[in-house]
């Protein structure tokens, strides 16, 4: 692996004395090594989530997802990886919001960070006081476009790019990976950024489609899964259904991601939840209200909620089962059409969860 110079000042900031554990997220040899063996020919590369986490998720491998947030994330793979215990993990994103449920069984060490949190339910306390007690470490601190254009860099081959993301903020302070230059070609002063070809080991992306050689088919913004993919050393596809290569060849005009970046095909119905799947079901706010509420109150309460959630279940099926079962995905259907303007009279009001307390005790 290559010896590389990284931001001096962000690296004493993180009071790394060793900067190996930087090195993975940048090396591109290793991951032009990874990309050259995969497989090209059309083959067959189904299997279940259970295959697809042990033989593509190691110990100590960098993870990123797909989608954004909690809208077509592939929640329900990770829950799997959380079940096989793989350990010693980093995490990345734009944003990195999926990483708490982690960071509770002690499975991921160190962080990627662009924003951890549920949006409008405020900054994620679980991930909060998680990083103030030591559990986990800020490794680099980043942009939602700096990940994004890190990503493309990796998809177009290119050692980087040249950006105006992040300059004059105090992110440069604390992101061992970017650099001031001078734009090369003007004379005058005109710093810029260069940020590098970023390369996750694994990527998760749960997709509406998928045939069985592993082309897959995204309805509405791909956000950064087309690069993703691109970039990723191994990528899991986890799709809401199976389809033949002629539907996705002729029947499917959005976003496709080729199969042969893909080693993982997973039809996995409801693979999203509980987050939203667009024109598939809405997320169920109820859940992520007593998530927010009552799981972010303590680290106890955190860790029954994933219990119950993670631990408790042993796949999708049974997390949609404790949701509500068919009721709930009928109106979750409804409410996703009603959330993109068809059948806008649809109801969407919830009794909210209210926490409560009591001799020390949240409930």
């Amino acid at each position: 692996m290559a010896k590389y110079l990284y931001n001096q000042e962000a690296v004493e900031n993180l009071r790394l004395s060793d900067t190996s554990v930087l090195d993975r997220l940048v090396d591109f040899e290793s991951a032009r090594e990874a990309h050259l063996k995969k497989e090209r020919a059309k083959k067959d590369k189904r299997m279940t989530i259970g295959e697809a986490v042990k033989t593509f998720v190691q110990d100590g491998d960098i993870i990123t997802d797909g989608g954004f947030s909690y809208v077509r994330t592939a929640h329900q793979a990770f829950h799997e990886i959380i079940r096989q215990g793989k350990k010693n993990l980093q995490m990345i994103g734009a944003p990195n919001t999926n990483q708490s449920f982690f960071i509770t069984y002690g499975l991921v060490e160190y962080s990627h960070s662009s924003y951890t949190g549920a949006e409008m339910r405020g900054i994620d306390k679980v991930y909060d006081r998680a990083l103030k007690a030591g559990k986990i470490q800020i490794l680099s601190e980043w942009s939602h476009g700096g990940v994004a254009q890190g990503l493309k860099a990796a998809q177009l081959g290119i050692p980087g790019v040249f950006s105006k993301q992040m300059l004059g903020s105090d992110l440069m302070r604390y992101n061992p990976y970017l650099k001031v230059v001078q734009h090369p070609l003007k004379e005058d002063k005109d710093p810029c950024v260069f940020v590098p070809a970023l390369y996750p080991d694994v990527a998760v992306i749960h997709c509406h489609a998928a045939d069985k050689y592993g082309n897959a088919y995204i309805y509405g913004p791909a956000v950064n899964d087309l690069a993703t993919a691109a970039a990723a050393r191994k990528l899991i596809i986890t799709a809401e259904e199976i389809v033949p290569e002629n539907d996705i060849r002729y029947n499917k005009q959005g976003q496709i991601i080729p199969f042969f970046y893909v080693d993982a095909v997973v039809e996995m119905p409801f693979g999203a939840l509980p987050g939203s799947m667009p024109g598939c079901y809405y997320w169920p706010r109820q859940w992520w209200e007593k998530c927010m509420r009552f799981g972010g109150a303590s680290e106890e309460n955190n860790k029954a909620f994933c219990d119950e959630w993670i631990l408790g279940v042993k796949d999708q099926y049974e997390f949609v089962e404790k949701l509500g079962g068919a009721r709930w995905i009928a109106e979750a259907r409804r409410q996703t059409k009603a959330a993109e303007g068809d059948n806008e009279d649809i109801d969407f009001s919830y009794e909210e969860y209210t926490l409560k307390h009591d001799s020390g005790i949240y409930y």
